[in-house]
């Protein structure tokens, strides 16, 4: 079974070291008044077996009180310390300030603050084949410490590697643009992207006590090899885009004109005319150029 994190024994810090140095000033003062008054007063002859004694459990008392400041361990604002009595975890203390915990104890220093980083960038292939570049930027924390200092070698390498993992595999399963219409893209669907990556860091992490709070594309790019095809590719189709949304707004002008025309009986054209007039005013709309106006004199049908 896994270290799960738990609640150390220890108690505050600050009452402990006063009841602590009250007690060793009162043993040195009945070292001191031992020392003169018992052992300084032994005559000649008298058995030393007991004053000795005596002064031995002063100095053992010393000593194990002053073991006991030992105990007396800091806690910084979101650090944690983890305790190991033996061999085995013996707990968790997160309260800031001074605590008293076992002084057998090994306190290992583990923060709990929130932590960033932005991975190397990586070249692998989209889902359509495309060389591309791709990084990202992780935020994390540890939540579980004995799960972060037990469970794995190195937690911090742990995220690292394995948020690299997670961005590789993302970036195979969609490609850089979208060509279907609600595809989901690399470079269109960013906060789609976000929680997927996410949510793929979070799955590999569940054994580190880690809390994967945001994750992000931070550089998205074609491979330098591609780069200038695929950006000629892109401005095509933003040309033909273009000229969609433009041909569609032309023809839809065209018929409006020929709706007000005739239900409003301005003039009366025949389908041959008609057409003259749709073909003349789609140049006029789609020409890039502006026009020359040509200036019919004559009667409409000369």
């Amino acid at each position: 079974m896994g270290n799960k994190e738990r609640r150390a024994f220890y108690l505050p810090g600050i009452p402990v070291f006063v009841v602590l140095l009250a007690v060793l000033i009162a043993l040195f003062g009945l070292l001191i008044w031992y020392t003169v008054n018992v052992l300084g007063g032994m005559g000649e002859g008298s058995s030393a077996l007991l004053p000795v004694a005596g002064f031995t459990l002063l100095i053992l008392a010393i000593v194990a009180v002053g073991f006991g400041f030992g105990g007396l361990t800091p806690v910084n604002p979101n650090e944690a310390r983890a305790l190991v009595l033996f061999g085995r975890y013996d707990g968790t203390v997160r309260d800031q300030g001074l605590q008293w915990v076992n002084p057998l104890t090994e306190r290992r220093r583990i923060s709990i603050k929130v932590r960033n980083f932005e991975t190397s960038r990586l070249k692998v292939n989209d889902h359509d084949g495309n060389p591309i570049e791709i990084a990202a930027i992780v935020v994390w924390k540890v939540t579980d410490t004995a799960e972060a200092l037990y469970e794995v070698e190195d937690f911090e390498n742990f995220v690292h590697v394995q948020a690299e993992s997670a961005l590789r595999n993302l970036a195979t399963v969609h490609p850089y643009d979208a060509h279907i219409e609600d595809d989901i893209s690399l470079r269109s669907n960013p906060m789609e992207i976000a929680d997927q990556l996410r949510t793929q860091i979070q799955d590999r992490l569940g054994r580190a006590g880690i809390e994967i709070v945001e994750a992000r594309i931070s550089h998205l790019a074609y491979a330098s090899e591609i780069a200038n095809a695929m950006l000629r590719r892109q401005q095509a189709n933003a040309v033909i885009a273009a000229r969609t949304r433009i041909v569609e707004g032309a023809v839809s002008m065209v018929e409006m004109a020929l709706e007000q025309l005739s239900t409003k009986g301005i003039v009366q054209l025949d389908e041959e005319r008609k057409a003259s007039m749709v073909s003349n005013v789609l140049v006029v709309l789609c020409s890039e150029h502006e026009t020359q106006p040509v200036v019919n004199t004559g009667t409409l049908y000369a």
